[in-house]
């Protein structure tokens, strides 16, 4: 990192780390100042210094600190003693808010240089502008997607897989060791109906060209057939039975349909920018361990019988009864969740599993967790549901959308329409065709991300396709315009060491000043999104990152800048800011295009 020496050295404040987030440098020295000037800790004085509302670098609410007196007589000893120097610049009464602002010189340079510095010259060599070290040692299981094999991969598969793979990056950007996993519906009586109907209506080549189509397919005509005749549900849960009892002849097809099944998800995962370290399933959950689990709980009295079935009852924590054992004795979804959790403890000893499923499971999770809590493990508190709302009106424009691949091809389609209607720009392009998928599922992506997630949304094709406003589109394009520079004015490339551009030259721009500082509140916006599980605040910070940017290209203008040096640090501003932008989309599972 660029020398700081000439800075006034700073005290250490526990939880902060300047060599990750240089404006905590900027906080400790606010925290100095009203520590000597008032009868707080500095550890005290930091807890009051937070982010000011917009034009405010830094704001401390006055009475949170409970002191004696009134507030504008205990804002007054702050302001009497208040000194500038080359950490902060100024500080100013507002009702009870003390407004603090930061030395503009040194705050451009040192973040800038930190920006540049952790996306260049780290030991990994990738980019690490953003990351911390806070979940250094411990490992993470975190569980989503999770489609059922030969059923229709709807839109909250579809939210689930958006939301869990940022969440698998968020953690990987905290230092966390992540295990990605796909619990797939890939068991029960369906595919004694699959098995069952494969024999009238299965074909090798269709199965082959699209193996999830094609076995939804024959469970449609198998259910058909079904509805008129009941002997042909005998069949299938005979043949469920003879794979539940493990019969090779009839297990067979099984593995093969499962296989292809999962090469097919990885190709259409794989368009999406997700990765799964492990593809297990239901039917991977042992029957040993759900039938051990099942005598623990009886031996430990936690079962009874409810018309031959038996049941936990958790009324007491408001949580109604959970069915563990059906009636003719058939597992259900809760006993192979609690086998599933068992071995996925004793496999992965994870400091901390996250399940990533709809809010309509929310009881289901909470009963889920409760008994492994009464059956006495410990790990059961380091289970998480993160939950999310449903997606109104996702269909293709022709109606009703099945399956991912259709998804991800609608998306495409529908961009790829749009920049034909630009045909200069589209010429340029040198793969109409990926560049089209790829805004087109950034577009997908951002509007599942955009509000918090608890919340129902209403998915709109024509919003998708907007380069206006908030969307996936405008997001890549600020990113491409960004990257675009360097190519405007290559004389300025490649650029000195970053301790050799003038950066103060960049002071004087009112738009630079607010750039440089939203970059520098990046690793701040990843710790909170590590608290809240929420996407939608690294979406924000994209969108006002790319305001910022925007708002400046009339003032901060690079081609046609005459003053060599302060071409570079303008180049250099824009770079750090591209590096940035493509940060957080990287988080988001967004791939940064170059040209659109």
């Amino acid at each position: 990192m660029a020398s700081t020496s000439t800075m006034r050295p700073l005290p250490v404040v526990e939880g902060t780390d300047p060599s990750k987030c240089v404006l905590d440098s900027f906080r400790i020295a606010i925290s100095q100042k009203l520590s000597e000037a008032l009868p707080l800790t500095l550890e005290q004085a930091f807890a009051g210094v937070d982010y000011g509302k917009k034009g405010e670098d830094f704001t401390v609410a006055v009475p949170r600190f409970r002191l004696k007196g009134k507030v504008d007589e205990i804002a007054a000893q702050v302001i009497e003693k208040f000194q500038p120097d080359e950490w902060v610049e100024s500080v100013v009464l507002d009702k009870s808010f003390l407004h603090f602002r930061v030395n503009t010189t040194s705050m451009i340079r040192e973040v800038l240089n930190q920006v540049n510095s952790l996306t260049h010259s780290t030991a990994s060599g990738k980019p690490e502008y953003g990351s911390n070290d806070s979940g250094k040692g411990k490992k993470v299981i975190v569980e989503y997607s999770s489609p059922n094999i030969a059923k229709s991969f709807h839109v909250g598969h579809l939210r689930s897989t958006i939301i869990g793979a940022f969440l698998a990056n968020l953690y990987k950007a905290c230092g966390w060791e992540v295990v990605s996993m796909n619990y797939l519906g890939d068991w029960g009586t369906q595919f004694g109906m699959i098995a069952t109907g494969y024999e009238k209506y299965g074909s090798q080549e269709e199965l082959e060209k699209d193996a999830i189509k094609h076995l939804f397919d024959v469970y449609v005509k198998v259910s058909k057939d079904a509805e008129a005749d009941p002997n042909v549900k005998v069949t299938a849960a005979e043949w469920f039975k003879r794979m539940e009892d493990g019969d090779e002849e009839a297990l067979k097809n099984w593995r093969v349909w499962r296989e292809m099944s999962v090469k097919k998800y990885e190709a259409e995962y794989e368009r999406l920018n997700v990765h799964f370290d492990v593809y297990t399933g239901e039917s991977k959950v042992k029957k040993e361990s759900m039938d051990k689990a099942l005598t623990q709980l009886e031996e430990m009295g936690l079962v009874s019988d409810s018309n031959g079935a038996k049941v936990v009852n958790l009324e007491k924590y408001k949580l109604g009864s959970a069915v563990v054992r059906k009636k003719d004795g058939t597992s259900i979804y809760l006993t192979r969740d609690i086998g599933g959790a068992i071995e996925r403890y004793e496999e992965y000893k994870f400091d901390k599993m996250i399940y990533v499923v709809a809010t309509q499971q929310d009881l289901h999770l909470a009963q889920f967790f409760k008994v492994l809590e009464l059956m006495g493990f410990p790990w059961a508190k380091d289970l998480v549901h993160v939950n999310y709302g449903l997606v109104l009106g996702m269909s293709t424009r022709k109606g009703t959308v099945v399956f991912l691949d259709q998804i991800i091809k609608e998306a495409g389609n529908v961009m790829h329409e749009q920049m034909q209607k630009n045909e200069e720009k589209y010429a340029a392009v040198e793969n109409p065709v990926e560049t089209s998928m790829e805004i087109g599922i950034t577009g997908v992506k951002i509007q599942d991300m955009a509000a918090k997630r608890i919340n129902n949304y209403t998915f709109n094709w024509d919003r998708m396709k907007s380069f206006e406003g908030d969307t996936g589109p405008y997001l890549q394009y600020a990113h491409v315009r960004l990257a675009s520079i360097g190519r405007k004015n290559p004389h300025l490339l490649p650029l000195p060491p970053a301790s050799e551009i003038a950066t103060e030259a960049l002071a004087q721009y009112g738009h630079a000043r607010d750039i440089a500082f939203l970059l520098g509140t990046y690793p701040d916006v990843v710790k909170t999104a590590l608290k809240t599980h929420e996407p939608s605040g690294v979406v924000t910070f994209a969108f006002r990152l790319s305001h910022a940017i925007s708002s400046a290209w009339d003032s901060v203008i690079v081609k046609g800048e005459e003053d060599l040096e302060k071409a570079r640090a303008k180049m250099f501003l824009y770079e750090c800011a591209r590096e940035v932008l493509a940060a957080a989309m990287r988080l988001l599972s967004i791939r940064p295009l170059e040209r659109m």
